[in-house]
């Protein structure tokens, strides 16, 4: 029977505080991650709110806990595929993917040298290329390579395996199916960012607009382990730029695309606009919103970003991104203050791309139940709870919160049971 035990689905920073949480109270828990490592979104920030911490800030100290404890069990690269029974018994199939590195691998990074074989750099959003046998980030949890073997290069295997000193290399791993018995489950899947390709009058990924990119990027190119050392630097040329315009609403409140705020896209573009403003005092910002939303204590924030960047707001929407002879991009949208037509030119435009559920329009097990727009609605009957961005966009800190919240309530399952 699986009364004493609860799985944590999500190895993001609300799956890690909900395992941590539980087995801290003296209770098994199982944790799975679908990437190759833990951490999730908070990994790819230059810092998060509310004390703008580096993402090591909260991390490392959640890895030791989790080293420390013998009561949790993780598994990255793993998905769930199947749940039956019910409460205090659960019966969870879990697929787990061959990673061809074994937990010999030390990270000493010698077969990546040898490697010719390249892979776009999904931690890095596609703002650069990994080799073909790569560590996903300098602070992964756990610290191991991970192998993709559709991206080798001809004799690339043969080089890798001679590399490697510690026989971590296995080529012909093949997936594992588990069968996980537990009493309790909590779903902690996370967010993504919304397809920023869908907003076909924003231009993004379009020929000719390099320069548009997400919010999610200006964080991977503000981060010092990122594709460009922490410089802010215009994709196309990598030249610094002198203005940048940030799009709120990029894919939110709207409802062709995502009906709902994402609540933190206002913070994250002050926040980029402060990234800017330390890089480049000279530079200016051009905020166009909808609405500024900075609830409770980040009201606080705005007043700071009003003070220590350059930023002119222009309350409107954008209805256009059109290509400018020098190579800049003008942005087009009414101001609804003044009801005048606004064409600004700038060198670089950032998207404050939607929070999308994880979950949305992947396929689930059928005892799951999401909401019109993909979010987990909790079953306190079905013993499942839900933690975090999986639950309503949120920040760090309330995702933290209710990943407290939905361990208690798994603990009380298991207690009920």
């Amino acid at each position: 029977m699986g009364e004493g035990k609860i799985l944590v689905i999500g190895g993001g920073i609300s799956g890690v505080t909900a395992a941590v949480e539980a087995a801290e109270m003296e209770y098994d828990v199982i944790l799975i991650e679908k990437e190759p490592y833990l951490g999730g979104r908070v990994n790819q920030l230059r810092y998060y709110f509310p004390k703008l911490c580096p993402p090591t800030c909260g991390l490392e100290i959640n890895y030791r806990r989790i080293k420390e404890n013998p009561r949790i069990e993780f598994y990255t690269m793993a998905t769930v595929k199947n749940i039956e029974g019910g409460p205090g018994n659960y019966k969870v199939t879990v697929e787990i993917a061959p990673r061809y590195v074994n937990e010999n691998c030390t990270s000493c990074g010698e077969c990546e040298k040898v490697c010719q074989g390249e892979r776009e750099d999904t931690f890095n959003f596609g703002l650069g290329k990994t080799k073909a046998i790569y560590l996903p980030h300098e602070h992964a949890f756990p610290a191991r390579y991970v192998l993709d073997k559709s991206a080798l290069a001809e004799g690339d295997l043969e080089r890798i395996l001679e590399a490697c000193k510690y026989n971590a290399i296995e080529p012909d791993m093949q997936p594992q199916t588990l069968t996980l018995e537990v009493g309790a489950i909590i779903w902690a899947t996370g967010w993504k960012p919304y397809d920023a390709t869908k907003l076909t009058n924003l231009k993004y990924g379009q020929p000719g607009f390099e320069n548009v990119i997400t919010n999610m990027q200006m964080e991977r190119l503000a981060a010092p382990n990122g594709p460009t050392k922490g410089k802010i630097l215009r994709p196309s040329d990598q030249t610094v730029p002198q203005t940048i315009a940030f799009v709120q609403c990029a894919g939110s409140r709207d409802e062709n695309h995502l009906p709902f705020c994402s609540y933190i896209c206002c913070l994250a573009s002050l926040k980029h606009s402060l990234y800017f403003a330390e890089q480049n005092p000279e530079g200016k910002a051009y905020i166009f919103y909808i609405d500024i939303r900075t609830p409770g204590r980040y009201e606080k924030f705005l007043n700071r970003a009003k003070e220590e960047a350059n930023i002119e707001f222009i309350k409107g929407k954008v209805a256009d991104i059109q290509q400018a002879e020098n190579g800049d991009l003008i942005v087009i949208a009414e101001d609804t203050l003044s009801g005048k037509r606004v064409q600004q030119q700038v060198n670089m435009v950032v998207l404050a791309t939607g929070m999308q559920p994880s979950l949305a329009g992947e396929e689930v097990p059928q005892i799951l139940e999401r909401d019109e727009n993909g979010f987990v609605i909790p079953s306190e009957a079905k013993g499942m709870y839900v933690c975090g961005c999986a639950k309503m966009p949120l920040d760090v800190m309330s995702s933290n919160e209710t990943a407290t919240a939905a361990a208690l309530k798994a603990i009380q399952t298991l207690v009920r049971g």
